[in-house]
């Protein structure tokens, strides 16, 4: 088992969880209204100087005694979030649903298997000296074939930089899960898909009233 360093952590931890906070403000203000490149860049600024604030005075130190650290697949999505702001949409509309239902799943096995309810022992094998670092090295080369065949680029490249993270410096806790789940990013898959499951009902339903006032029409 290899741990990353205290200090790298801390640091991670604290620029990490300035990218998150940025990005869940920009979701709330996008949904009222189109934010500018100029916008985001003041936000992220903001963001780092509060977290880089000593301690308590930091609400990244409160975040981090609840959540600890944020993934690394959390980072990269909200990296990707706020890269785009003139595209910028209500955060649980940016994940792709594949990505989403992937997430939530083995989101689902995993936190079971830690709390118990499933004997698999997932988690501590993400601690494993050979099996988590060949695991990561396998998928980071499955995704470079699909971004360079073009499938979902900026998502590939987003769990490319999760992965790599892991494989170079062990972040953010040396082990391989950690580095692509945590509780927040679970939420954020379960919301995205019931938004796409509440908007399919919804269309559905819509369907289904025009093709009533149809028929009675014809009736």
């Amino acid at each position: 088992m290899t741990l990353p360093a205290l200090l790298l952590q801390n640091v991670y931890g604290k620029l990490a969880w300035a990218i998150v906070i940025a990005a869940v403000i920009a979701s709330l203000l996008s949904a009222s209204r189109q934010l500018t490149r100029r916008e985001v860049g003041q936000l992220i600024g903001i963001a780092f100087a509060v977290a880089l604030l000593p301690e308590q005075f930091s609400p990244v130190y409160w975040i981090a005694l609840a959540f600890q650290w944020p993934s690394g697949m959390l980072v990269a999505l909200c990296l990707l979030y706020l890269s785009r702001p003139w595209r910028l949409a209500p955060a649980g509309s940016s994940m792709p649903l594949p990505l989403a239902a992937a997430i939530a799943v083995f989101g689902t096995v995993l936190y079971l298997d830690a709390l118990g309810l499933a004997s698999l022992g997932l988690y501590f094998w993400g601690f494993g000296p050979r099996g988590a670092p060949l695991f990561a090295l396998s998928a980071m080369a499955l995704c470079l074939i699909g971004i360079v065949q073009g499938y979902a680029r900026p998502h590939l490249f987003a769990a490319l930089g999760a992965f790599a993270l892991f494989t170079l410096l062990r972040l953010p806790t040396g082990n391989l899960w950690d580095a692509l789940l945590d509780p927040l990013l679970w939420v954020w898959a379960l919301q995205s898909l019931a938004t796409t499951g509440w908007r399919v009902w919804e269309r559905k339903t819509e369907i289904n009233k025009i093709k009533q006032g149809v028929v009675s029409g014809k009736s």
